[in-house]
């Protein structure tokens, strides 16, 4: 299906307990394995999903759309969820790139409906450059955020992203996936697969959106 301008892809139950506007990264679109997985697990825990494909992805671009692009991207998609699902509590985010557009656009100015921000993965920086540059617009955002981070993500070094978090208001939770990289991604020693890191990063969003909605963890 498609709002103007705007290709997506609703999943989950009819009756959700809540809908995830979830942006895609910037190397992969919203058919993406990792994206499809993620869906997939929360559906299984109650929580829709409305992913959608930024212009520059869906006209087979590699580079991506410069920012405005990306936020009115965003907030099309938040629109586009509550008509949608009207009535259901929304939360935004999404992986990598996509999730650090859904906070750029929530910073910049409010969307409506929107509960909270959740990310799986946020690109503090780019690989071999450390930098809390692109986490200095979080203190503008004044929603309730989670983050999902690994201790191998190279675009965030947790001993950054720590003092970031610890300057926003409302304090936003770090869950930290151990031995997972930027895409959840785990070494066979560890002993873990990535369907189990999935699950667990899934079931913390599911069980912090149902704090967001009144439902309890």
């Amino acid at each position: 299906m498609s709002g103007p301008g705007l290709s997506t892809i609703l999943s989950g139950p009819e009756e959700p307990d809540a809908l995830f506007v979830f942006a895609h990264g910037a190397g992969a679109g919203m058919r993406h394995r990792f994206m499809e997985d993620a869906a997939a697990a929360l559906a299984a825990r109650g929580i829709a999903s409305l992913r959608y494909q930024f212009p520059y992805m869906e006209s087979g671009k590699r580079s991506p759309d410069r920012p405005p692009v990306l936020v009115a991207s965003v907030r099309a998609a938040v629109e586009e969820a509550s008509r949608l699902r009207p009535g259901v509590p929304l939360v935004a985010g999404g992986k990598s790139m996509g999730g650090r557009m859904t906070s750029t656009a929530a910073a910049e100015a409010p969307l409506p409906g929107v509960l909270g921000l959740a990310f799986l993965g946020f690109p503090l920086h780019a690989a071999g450059r450390p930098s809390v540059a692109r986490g200095a617009h979080l203190r503008d955002v004044a929603l309730p955020m989670l983050f999902l981070q690994g201790t191998r993500d190279k675009l965030a070094e947790l001993e950054l992203l720590r003092p970031v978090l610890g300057a926003v208001e409302p304090p936003p939770r770090l869950h930290v996936l151990d031995g997972a990289d930027h895409g959840f991604h785990v070494l066979k020693r560890s002993g873990r697969t990535d369907v189990e890191v999935l699950d667990e990063a899934c079931d913390a969003l599911a069980a912090w959106v149902r704090e967001l909605a009144g439902g309890g963890a």
